[in-house]
Formats: structure tokens, C-alpha cells, sequence
């Protein structure tokens, strides 16, 4: 999907420019953070700005055009988390400045499906703590 510079604006500034899934810093990452679709376009989604998120390349690449997962707490499927329509706080917290957990079943998949805990990413917290860029 091509984003005009505008609307690029519009969504980084919506965003503080943080992953909104994550909450990875835009200004440490490095590349150019990608617009994604909150409802892929196949699953009937549209590029209406308000089912689109600024994500990071790992988040946006793991979430793929997935919108739920099986929940490790309880085995039910339940949805992404929704940066348009939920709070980021109601469904995470960090968890030894490397870990972000999940605190619901929207937070626990999301956490699980976006693969937000790998290692590489954990690691990078860790820099992004000591430097006050998270929380």
C-alpha cells in the first residue's frame, strides 16, 4: 500500500512515532516504520486512516494478515490487539524492562502472534530503557 506523505505524517504524529503494537521508538529503529492494516485488506479492511497503525517491520511482518490467535492462558481464540479502538495500557505492562506481558487474552495473543518477546527484540529493550526511550 502506498501512504502520501500526509497521511504518513498524520499516522506517525497519532502514533508519539512508536510501534503501536510494541512500542518500539521509531527514531531508534533504524528504518522507515511501516503503515499497516489493522483488518488486512482480505479479511475486509480498508486504507481508511482509521484501520491503519504504524508498526515496526517485526510486528507488522509477524502479524501478517492475522487477526486473533489462541490465547496460552485459557486455549480460546481472541483477537489482536486494536490500537484504534483499545488502550495499549489495559492490555500490557512491561515486565523487567525486556518483556512486555500480556495482561488479557488480547494482550497475551498479540504478545504471542507478533512474536514480541523474541530474543533480538528483548535485547534491544534493554538499550532502549537505558537511553529513556520506554517506556
Amino acid at each position: 500500500m502506498s501512504v502520501s506523505s500526509a497521511l504518513r505524517l498524520v499516522i506517525e504524529a497519532r502514533a508519539d512515532d512508536r510501534c503501536e503494537y510494541c512500542r518500539a521508538p521509531k527514531e531508534l529503529g533504524g528504518y522507515r516504520f511501516h503503515i499497516e492494516h489493522i483488518v488486512p485488506v482480505k479479511s475486509g479492511g480498508t486504507d481508511d486512516p482509521a484501520n491503519l497503525a504504524l508498526a515496526c517491520a517485526s510486528c507488522n511482518l509477524a502479524k501478517s494478515t492475522k487477526t486473533s490467535g489462541v490465547d496460552p492462558a485459557t486455549g480460546l481464540v481472541a483477537e489482536l490487539f486494536n490500537p484504534r479502538s483499545e488502550r495499549w495500557e489495559n492490555h500490557f505492562r512491561w515486565r523487567d524492562q525486556q518483556e512486555l506481558e500480556g495482561v488479557t487474552a488480547v494482550g497475551r495473543v498479540t504478545v504471542l502472534v507478533l512474536q514480541m518477546n523474541s530474543a533480538i527484540r528483548a535485547e534491544a529493550r534493554v538499550l532502549w530503557f537505558e537511553v529513556g526511550a520506554l517506556p
